[in-house]
């Protein structure tokens, strides 16, 4: 096996919509030989940065206009089952938490696994109206992919994960502050023994062809 030489580092938040549609691209790049992928949650959704979508939030108004929008760009779906059940459900939260946590378990038993987890989470809420930030949901989709060692860990989440998560947000905030990087998503790339240098989100948005160019030079 041929030793990755170029690493993307993958600055994101589950419940960014702008990321869920980097999906493909992201399969893409991982599927490239010489680059490896390595996800680094920002936790710009968890804590803090969490929320009720309630009638303040707009979230039956501004985020499925935001989402449509979303759509018509990269052909991603956001369907009427997500507006229904996900921004029209009565108290619900806008939370990464949960999500960004069940990564930090998929991370630490299935590494490999955890970009397959994302999507997989991504794609209950954006097309199964499925809340991804409910325990149950996130059991049965971890289950779903083999990754029944993750569940586990998060069905009696130990400090020693929720210390991992923290770790691993504090990192994303370092690279992003260090590279400039405004908000989500962004790519960190390196190549062998190389600084990071930023590639904007935007680049998993277009052709795959820029992608890699744009991914390859950076690493240079």
């Amino acid at each position: 096996m041929t030793t990755p030489s170029i690493t993307v580092t993958y600055l994101f938040d589950p419940l960014c919509g702008w990321c869920y549609a980097a999906a493909p691209a992201l399969k893409y790049l991982q599927g490239v030989e010489g680059i490896r992928v390595a996800l680094s949650p920002t936790g710009l959704f968890a804590g803090a940065g969490a929320r009720p979508m309630d009638a303040q939030f707009a979230a039956y108004a501004y985020a499925w206009a935001n989402d449509q929008r979303i759509q018509q760009l990269t052909g991603q779906p956001f369907t009427q089952a997500y507006r229904d059940r996900i921004l029209g459900a009565a108290n619900g939260r806008f939370d990464s938490g949960p999500a960004t946590l069940a990564l930090t378990a998929v991370a630490q038993t299935a590494p490999e696994r955890e970009l397959d987890a994302l999507h997989a989470l991504q794609h209950a809420r954006y097309v199964e109206g499925r809340d991804n930030a409910d325990a149950a949901v996130i059991a049965d989709v971890l289950c779903s992919l083999g990754l029944q060692a993750a569940a586990a860990v998060l069905h009696e989440p130990h400090d020693a994960l929720r210390a991992a998560l923290l770790e691993r947000v504090a990192a994303a905030r370092v690279t992003m502050q260090l590279l400039g990087a405004q908000g989500v998503l962004q790519l960190a790339v390196a190549g062998q023994g190389g600084a990071s240098q930023l590639v904007r989100g935007d680049a998993l948005l277009g052709p795959r062809e820029g992608l890699l160019a744009r991914v390859q030079t950076a690493a240079a």
